[in-house]
């Protein structure tokens, strides 16, 4: 359908108050209903005042953090749309996911999105509602979309630099909760998102249990074998090593992913090595099988501690992003630090 005419189908919304207006601060927020599903909710959301005039009945989940999110609430019947995937929807959503169409792999176009006549949007990160993303937050304003942008990528995080954004405070598994609760609210589904919640907290609890990894290093590896992106102290991986007690290697950094050179890292020496499976192919070494084979022939990386012993652990990489998928990834390291034997 050409623009023009979606314009024209949404401007009757504009009337109708679905409104966002810039506001300080930038957690998940507070959010507030009353009156029922069909009453307005309202929530500081990343520097953004949000307001959804009814629970969403079209929504559009334009990362795959904030789709898996919806389906694991139970919202597959209410979502028109999802786009941006990097791996396979979380082992358990198949069936729901396969009810909701895929927009795009990666980013759709504004049209595509518009074509599916959205009351919602919510996406994982800044860059995606912004330019060179699906759309800046204003241009689905203006058309009265409400967006949600997920707080794990603006608490305590500056992305306005070139890379992927750098750290003030550490990253808690309390701000994907918070997400999970604010979520749930928008859709009038409070108490499935407490279950949720709940449900995490338990595994998270579960896998760390009697492990005291205290003094074992850890580097994250996401891609690029040229020049490789590794995890600074205070994202996603950040959790992983908080919960289980283990030591980040590149824990003096507070970007998100720096580029470090291969010199560094096999000065740091790790004793495990966490590696990101990406089924993605838009950079070198994307695979784990891809990843491995590098560091057992580079005559720089083949003699560090973690290549000769064969720690690795394998990563989605939606487990190395702040979403759900961080549980499987302290799960996964956990399970592997058993295995090596350097769980005490």
């Amino acid at each position: 359908m050409p623009f023009a005419r979606q314009i024209r189908r949404f401007a009757p919304l504009l009337a109708g108050a679905l409104l966002l207006t810039a506001c300080g601060g930038a957690g998940s927020g507070t959010a507030d209903r009353s009156g029922g599903a069909d009453s307005a909710v309202t929530l500081d959301n990343c520097g953004t005042k949000v307001r959804v005039a009814h629970a969403p009945r079209r929504a559009v989940a334009l990362d795959q953090g904030s789709a898996e999110i919806m389906l694991s609430l139970g919202l597959a019947d209410r979502m028109v749309g999802t786009a941006t995937w990097t791996d396979p929807v979380l082992k358990g959503l198949e069936e729901a996911n396969a009810k909701v169409p895929r927009l795009a792999d990666r980013y759709p176009s504004f049209e595509k999105v518009l074509d599916t006549e959205p009351d919602f949007a919510a996406a994982s990160f800044t860059y995606t509602l912004g330019k060179g993303g699906v759309a800046p937050r204003e241009q689905f304003e203006k058309l009265g979309v409400p967006t949600y942008l997920s707080p794990t990528d603006c608490a305590g995080k500056d992305n306005s630099g070139d890379g992927d954004g750098v750290r003030s405070s550490a990253l808690t598994m309390d701000t994907v909760y918070g997400e999970i609760r604010d979520l749930a609210r928008i859709f009038d589904v409070e108490e499935r998102g407490q279950k949720l919640v709940a449900d995490l907290t338990s595994r998270v609890s579960k896998a760390t249990s009697g492990v005291d990894a205290d003094g074992v290093s850890v580097l994250y590896w996401f891609a690029n074998s040229d020049s490789p992106y590794m995890a600074g102290c205070c994202g996603a991986p950040g959790i992983v090593t908080k919960e289980l007690g283990v030591r980040n290697v590149f824990d003096d950094t507070h970007e998100e992913w720096p580029q470090i050179n291969w010199e560094t890292v096999a000065d740091r020496d790790p004793d495990v090595l966490v590696i990101g499976d990406l089924t993605r192919r838009s950079q070198s070494a994307e695979s784990a099988a891809q990843k491995i084979k590098f560091l057992e022939s580079d005559p720089v990386t083949k003699e560090m501690t973690a290549v000769r012993e064969k720690r690795y652990v394998l990563l989605k990489g939606q487990d190395l992003n702040p979403t759900i998928r961080t549980v499987d990834g302290v799960e996964k390291v956990a399970a592997a630090l058993r295995e090596f034997g350097l769980d005490a």
